[in-house]
């Protein structure tokens, strides 16, 4: 069980062992549950048809929302993503999950990705912005470039800005987000 745990991601040699120990002093009833809620959850789970983000549906529920903006789409690396934007309450739009980044070191092409979907769904001409929110990494600059090129054609290509954290201090800051910072900067309200 404990090498089963640390199997997850951030969970090493010692938090395997905690959470181990603590199934084993639960109810079997806790365990079972647990077990069952793992289970049900990997065969019932899969991905939306229109925007590939978690969903036990077909059509994940954000896609069959009537209430959000049809003609905006964010598009980002995962459903963790998606899950991190919501939370903030802030974006209306639909979503579109690309799977990964391109990571050639990794074996990840263009290809293994959900993006010639994104690029069917935009050529439409129903989508007026795509937002890329992607991370700043080499590979997330590489797969935001990439797809920022192909869907140019056909609608407006915006990408989130990057820079410093509320409560972050500047002598602290690395070049990179100091640039961003500064690259992302916008008028005074």
């Amino acid at each position: 069980m404990i090498e089963q745990f640390q199997k997850l991601p951030g969970v090493g040699p010692k938090t395997a062992q905690r959470l181990a120990l603590h199934v084993l002093k639960r109810p079997e009833a806790e365990a079972q549950a647990l077990a069952t809620a793992l289970i049900e959850a990997k065969q019932q789970v899969g991905l939306c048809q229109v925007c590939f983000h978690f969903s036990a549906d077909p059509v994940c529920e954000i896609c069959r929302n009537p209430n959000r903006d049809d003609s905006t789409i964010c598009v980002v690396a995962d459903s963790r993503d998606v899950i991190a934007l919501e939370k903030t309450r802030e974006y209306r739009g639909k979503y579109h999950v690309l799977g990964g980044t391109i990571a050639p070191m990794e074996g990840i092409g263009p290809e293994q990705l959900h993006i010639q979907p994104l690029v069917q769904r935009v050529s439409q001409g129903t989508i007026k912005e795509v937002i890329l929110a992607i991370n700043p990494s080499v590979e997330g600059e590489t797969t935001t470039m990439y797809v920022g090129q192909l869907i140019k054609p056909f609608t407006r290509v915006t990408r989130i800005a990057f820079g410093l954290p509320m409560g972050g201090d500047l002598e602290y800051a690395d070049e990179v987000t100091l640039a961003r910072a500064l690259e992302g900067r916008r008028d005074l309200d």
